[in-house]
């Protein structure tokens, strides 16, 4: 027996669960005041109980910070998230899965490609309610670069004093205040609903991930694989360091821009290509072409192709610089670009493809660039110490005085630009880099072989192709970060000398040792310098198994170590994944992880990819708390952003934000985000979070429906109940083969369509009419589906389907769903596996096996359409709800047995009062069935060929005729067009047999229709 519980009458209940959500708002009109504020007294005062309050009254309307306001604190003080606990369920398997949050950057805060992270990952580790030992760790990236740019604009603005201004130390010690003094990421990771086992939370810059760092690095010091070397690296001279290729953003000119560039007051001028003579020996000269002509101090040669005509007369003489006097030879490479339309000056210091030419010609490497950006000493004393865009200019104007300059001209480009806001410079530097050609190939192998599986699989051409030839730079000249565990040598007799000389070890006192032992000193001879800090990324592609306790062989690293998967973002394939992929396998001896799980970009609603200077990066919790548009604007004002970009950013939220964002929830934006496939670019608008919002208030309204009428546990009676059973069934299974597939959109599609359509608009719509009637009112009908034990059995299916649904909805919406799976425990039938949902054993089909009905599911389809024409019909005639009428179904003998046994749902679903079937063929169907043909002036609808509905709505002989003219006028031009198509000479050749099949059908269903319309329109004329 189930105890019956305190609710509304039945009657009332059944108003409840309307079709129609209240309009969302981002006020607090759907709060319920009263019961929220004794929700936050009962959190405070910590006495939750097992069913964490949810004995206090149940609020009428759906309310996001009613329902999310508390749970996740309870879930973390229980450790509902620590693989420990789940070691202890009774349904507990021996099978493991971890994995780890990309660490995002503690700069700042998260946006919406973060929260899709979140809501996919925490999808995935609900793996716990099928009994797998979880884990999935939070963590951090100090973020060297972004740090040290955030922390140095915040002294800039507050004190005046750049970062030269500190000592190192003083630096670090703001950056370290700056970072303690904000957990805004881990809020927003509890507030996101993610169920991360907070107690391993792992920070880059934690001592025991440090130690891993040190660690890493001298070991591939010690085999080999990372030396340092003079080479061509990326340079920020705002940051004076190298940095990666995520650090480098990519402007797209059309032509002459003006551009704003730090250091320079006034705009500097981009995206034109300027031409200049060089003089050649035997008075004639060669034309170059340039976008930096403030390079052409370190140009070293002239190139030009072999086989261009305009040249042949030039090969080997030289040209003379016309401000250093130096000799530059002319040169042929078939790398020259003969459409470009002149010759090119080499530059091999300053530009990647001319360090390439002065390799194969054997060229000097001249640096003209200094790394604060301004031109070195060789330039002359003319340029020397002058900023390089200044020097720009002064070279041009020097160029014409000689009469040399040629012109200039748009030019379309892309200007490669530092997050800083600085223009990247090609620079010649003596840098750390990793040999990656030998892990690169193992990389390529895993996936090759499949002992990596990359999801989705043509990521792996990609793959195969960017592996096949790179080269890593991960020294950077910043102050933030792990320095490098490798320290410049200078000895006793070194003074002035110009080799370096390096030494490397776990810490100062190994790294003196070895210096003492290779150069023959005593250790207090040697002075130790240490510069560099590592490259993020570096620290980052440990993160799988430092997180764990590497180097030491802990028992998380020997549990949870290869992870079972890594989920992140599609545009971290190289500078992540790879890195993790080559480092995991050479350090560990495993592949980090098995599966890579890749999701695309989040966009706006217009496609745009998210920036703070569009204005349409958008914080997760605006979302799901709601926030104005003063806000919003304040938190533009708050950034970092230029004066200008800020102007664009408040206009673009002035636009698509002009009422601010309502509150919508996390659940709803979880489900939102889950139910886009995960390969395809996400373009999120706040009305589908909003429409997910709905589908919460649709859940709420079901299951104070189902409180108010929960009584007996009985078996599944009628037709409509086994199929409602088996639908769910059906359901269960097509969630358990898309979570497979890790296809996150088939199972949120599956539970809406099931929740929405098949229990809220079609079943409950069913039993409602069963559960307000009186038992006294209780008709026995030929499909037992009034009989005495018709509406227990109705009460305990919906119990069983709202159950399991809740259950099967919680890996995306984990609040909303633990707060009516409490509320729903003290009517179940038996005491629950685990004090919360987030446990309890995951549904299975097989367990769901006795539930399937396949006949029902299969025959229910015959009457969902003759549901949707017999409505059809009563909307032409204009019948209200109210209103009796009569419908005829004259119908082949098989369907006259599904729609006899269907006859209840078809009644009450069609809003009619009788439904009478006419069958020629008498066959073993009763002899009820066989009742007086339609009235000749019925309005008629057509199921399918052989099944016809007969509406007698009492309507006028002229308004008939008139609907029925133009019926025949819409569907004579319809099946035209699909005749046209079938009687074509490519039909049967081209189009695929069960195509043809399903239009042959369509054919013969709209040609039983245009006849049905014909015949009556003839009837009644006459």
């Amino acid at each position: 027996m189930w105890r019956t519980g305190p609710g509304p009458s039945l009657r009332r209940a059944a108003r409840l669960c309307s079709s129609t959500p209240p309009k969302a708002s981002h006020t607090n009109k759907l709060r319920p005041h009263a019961e929220k504020q004794r929700r936050r007294r009962v959190r405070e005062e910590g006495i939750l109980s097992s069913q964490h309050g949810t004995s206090l009254p149940f609020p009428s309307c759906y309310s996001p910070e009613y329902v999310e306001s508390s749970w996740y604190q309870w879930w973390e003080k229980e450790g509902f998230f620590s693989p420990e606990q789940h070691e202890r369920l009774p349904h507990a398997v021996d099978q493991t899965f971890s994995l780890c949050i990309p660490p995002p950057n503690v700069t700042g805060t998260l946006h919406l490609g973060h929260a899709l992270t979140v809501a996919v990952e925490d999808a995935l580790v609900r793996r716990r309610m099928q009994g797998c030992r979880v884990l999935w760790v939070p963590g951090c990236d100090h973020a060297g670069i972004a740090t040290q740019t955030v922390v140095e604009r915040r002294l800039l603005r507050q004190t005046g004093k750049h970062r030269r201004d500190f000592t190192r130390d003083e630096f670090l010690e703001e950056v370290w205040k700056w970072k303690n003094k904000g957990d805004e990421i881990y809020h927003q990771l509890r507030k996101l609903g993610a169920s991360l086992d907070w107690s391993r939370a792992c920070f880059t810059m934690d001592p025991g991930f440090s130690r891993a760092v040190t660690a890493a690095f001298v070991r591939l010091c010690d085999s080999g694989l990372i030396y340092r070397s003079e080479g061509l690296v990326s340079w920020s001279c705002a940051l004076e360091s190298a940095i990666s290729d995520i650090e480098v953003d990519s402007k797209e000119l059309s032509g002459r821009t003006m551009l704003s560039v730090p250091g320079y007051e006034h705009k500097v001028e981009f995206g034109s290509m300027l031409s200049f003579a060089y003089p050649v020996e035997g008075h004639t000269e060669v034309v170059v072409s340039t976008t930096r002509p403030e390079t052409m101090l370190g140009d070293v040669a002239i190139a030009v192709h072999p086989d261009d005509p305009r040249y042949q007369m030039v090969h080997g003489k030289h040209c003379r610089h016309p401000f250093t006097d130096r000799l530059l030879p002319i040169i042929t490479d078939s790398m020259v670009d003969v459409e470009l339309g002149t010759a090119v000056k080499v530059t091999p210091a300053h530009d990647h493809t001319d360090f390439v030419l002065s390799q194969r010609h054997s060229l000097p490497r001249l640096t003209v660039i200094a790394g604060d950006g301004t031109m070195t000493e060789s330039c002359g004393q003319w340029l020397e110490g002058v900023k390089r865009f200044d020097a720009r200019q002064l070279v041009v104007d020097a160029l014409v005085e000689k009469r040399l300059f040629r012109g200039r001209k748009a030019h379309a480009m892309s200007l490669p630009v530092c997050r800083s806001g600085d223009i990247i410079e090609p620079l010649l530097r003596n840098q750390w880099f990793v040999r990656c050609d030998v892990m690169a190939k193992k990389a390529v192998q895993a996936v090759e072989e499949r002992q990596l599986e990359i999801i989705p699989e043509y990521y792996t051409k990609t793959w195969k192709n960017w592996l096949s030839n790179i080269d890593w730079c991960i020294s950077r000249q910043l102050w933030w970060g792990h320095q490098i565990p490798a320290y410049k040598v200078m000895l006793p007799s070194s003074e002035g000398q110009q080799e370096e000389q390096w030494v490397w070890g776990r810490s100062e006192d190994e790294a003196r040792q070895r210096a003492a032992v290779k150069y023959g000193l005593k250790p207090d001879a040697v002075t130790l310098t240490r510069p560099d800090v590592l490259d993020t990324w570096f620290s980052s592609a440990l993160f799988p198994f430092a997180m764990l306790g590497w180097p030491d062989q802990t028992a998380d690293l020997q549990q949870f170590y290869p992870n079972s998967v890594l989920e992140t973002g599609s545009d971290l394939i190289f500078f992540w994944v790879a890195r993790m992929v080559m480092l995991g396998t050479e350090l560990t001896g495993q592949l980090p992880f098995k599966q890579v799980l890749f999701h695309s970009l989040v966009r706006d609603k217009y496609g745009r990819k998210m920036s703070k200077s569009l204005g349409n990066v958008i914080d997760p919790l605006d979302v799901i708390h709601g926030v104005s548009l003063e806000r919003l604007q304040g938190k533009v004002k708050e950034g970092n952003l230029d004066p200008r970009e800020q102007l664009v950013a408040m206009e673009a939220q002035r636009k698509d934000f002009p009422a601010g964002i309502p509150e919508c929830g996390t659940d709803a934006l979880r489900f939102a985000l889950c139910s886009h496939k995960m390969q395809e670019d996400l373009s999120l608008s706040v009305a589908q979070v909003l429409s997910c919002r709905h589908f919460c208030n649709k859940m709420w309204q079901t299951l104070r429906f189902t409180l108010g009428v929960l009584s007996l546990q009985t078996a599944p009676l009628s037709s409509m109940d086994r199929w409602i059973c088996s639908r769910l069934h059906s359901t269960v299974g097509q969630c358990e083969q898309a979570f497979e597939a890790y296809e996150l959109h088939s199972v949120t599609s599956a539970l809406y369509s099931f929740w929405v359509h098949s229990l809220c608009d079609i079943y409950m719509e069913y039993i409602k009419p069963l559960l307000t009637q009186q038992d006294q009112e209780v008709v026995l009908t030929t499909d037992t589906e009034h009989s005495g034990d018709a509406k227990q059995a109705a009460i305990a299916v919906l119990y069983h389907c709202v159950s399991v649904s809740l259950a099967l909805l919680s890996p995306f919406m984990p609040f909303i769903t633990e707060e009516l799976w409490q509320r729903l425990q003290p009517f179940a039938p038996e005491a629950a596996a685990q004090t919360s949902l987030c446990l309890q054993p995951y549904p299975r089909s097989a367990q769901l096996a006795h539930w399937h009905f396949a006949e029902e599911e299969r025959d229910f389809l015959l009457v969902q359409e003759v549901i949707r024409v017999a409505r059809s019909l009563r909307a032409q005639c204009g019948i209200t709800k109210a209103k009796p009428n009569s419908v005829w179904a004259v119908c082949s003998p098989s369907q006259a047995e599904v729609l006899l046994r269907f006859g209840s749902a078809i009644r009450t679903l069609s809003r009619i009062s009788d439904l009478h079937i006419c069958c020629s063929d008498r066959g073993s169907i009763p002899p009820s069935v066989h009742s007086t043909s339609p009235p000749k002036t019925s309005l008629a609808g057509v199921v399918d060929h052989t099944c016809q509905l007969h509406l007698h709505s009492g309507m006028n002989i002229e308004k008939q005729i008139v609907q029925l003219s133009q019926r025949r006028d819409r569907l004579v031009p319809k099946l035209d067009q699909i005749l046209a198509r079938v009687q074509s000479p490519s039909y049967l050749t081209k189009v695929p047999s069960h195509v043809r099949e399903q239009m042959d059908s369509k054919v013969s269903a709209l040609e039983q229709e245009l006849k049905t319309v014909e015949d009556q329109l003839k009837l009644l004329q006459e």
